[in-house]
């Protein structure tokens, strides 16, 4: 096993220890889908343009997945590390530290995975969720959404001094969106300017990317370009700001 595999292997057996990062990566979002499942089901519904709750909430849910594991997940572990002098002690080390970055953003990416691959499961055999119209093309997008976050998650972790601070920001960050953005309310009961400001929102990006793809098999141009353009943006900030200690 290379050094990346032994790094990703290492950082996966230190997540699954970490029964909090497990529950909202893994748990939170059935929670969420069984709730809101139970009360509204998935029977066709006019205001839903003829699709179930569930069918149109399930890539919003993935979302979620993504936005919780690069949002909160990854910053308050890239601060933990470097509040406990693990950075510093990998930077001197012979493993090259775009290996040691590259592990995290593989355990976030197999987590953000695993997680939305629970959910899909979950509401397929729980409430017939309805099969994405471009499967492929909604893996692609999960895989570039969960990257571009973590670009964003690198920029707030590789900043903050502490796990707490990371925490406070990064939860700052992602619970408005999770609920504007369409990952835990579907964008399609929003209205007038609640929905002018989730538009704007980058988890928005995400949601429309992925439910575009899922319901339609189509990629929408602007989402996929605000998505791009945040990792691009992202990974220059990371790049300028980012510790070792």
């Amino acid at each position: 096993m290379g050094a990346l595999g032994m790094m990703v292997w290492t950082e996966l057996k230190l997540l699954l220890r970490e029964p909090a990062a497990v529950f909202f990566t893994l748990a939170f979002p059935l929670l969420i889908l069984f709730i809101f499942g139970g009360i509204f089901g998935n029977e066709p519904s006019p205001r839903l343009g003829g699709r179930g709750s569930v069918d149109v909430s399930v890539p919003g849910y993935a979302a979620q997945v993504i936005g919780t594991a690069t949002l909160i997940g990854l910053p308050i572990t890239l601060a933990a590390y470097r509040q406990a002098g693990v950075l510093r002690r990998l930077r001197a080390t012979p493993v090259p530290p775009i290996v040691v970055l590259g592990a995290h953003v593989a355990v976030t990416l197999l987590a953000t995975l695993v997680g939305v691959g629970l959910l899909v499961i979950a509401a397929r055999l729980v409430y017939g969720l309805a099969w994405p119209a471009a499967p492929g093309g909604v893996a692609l997008a999960l895989i570039l959404a969960t990257l571009s976050l973590s670009a964003v998650g690198f920029a707030i972790g590789g900043a903050l001094p502490t796990a707490r601070t990371a925490q406070a920001v990064g939860s700052a960050i992602f619970f408005p969106q999770l609920f504007l953005s369409g990952a835990a309310i579907p964008r399609e009961l929003m209205t007038g300017p609640i929905r002018e400001i989730a538009d704007a929102l980058p988890l928005t990006q995400v949601v429309i990317l992925v439910g575009d793809l899922w319901t339609e098999g189509t990629w929408s141009g602007g989402a996929l370009v605000a998505i791009v353009v945040m990792l691009g943006v992202s990974l220059a900030v990371a790049g300028r700001t980012f510790r070792w200690d």
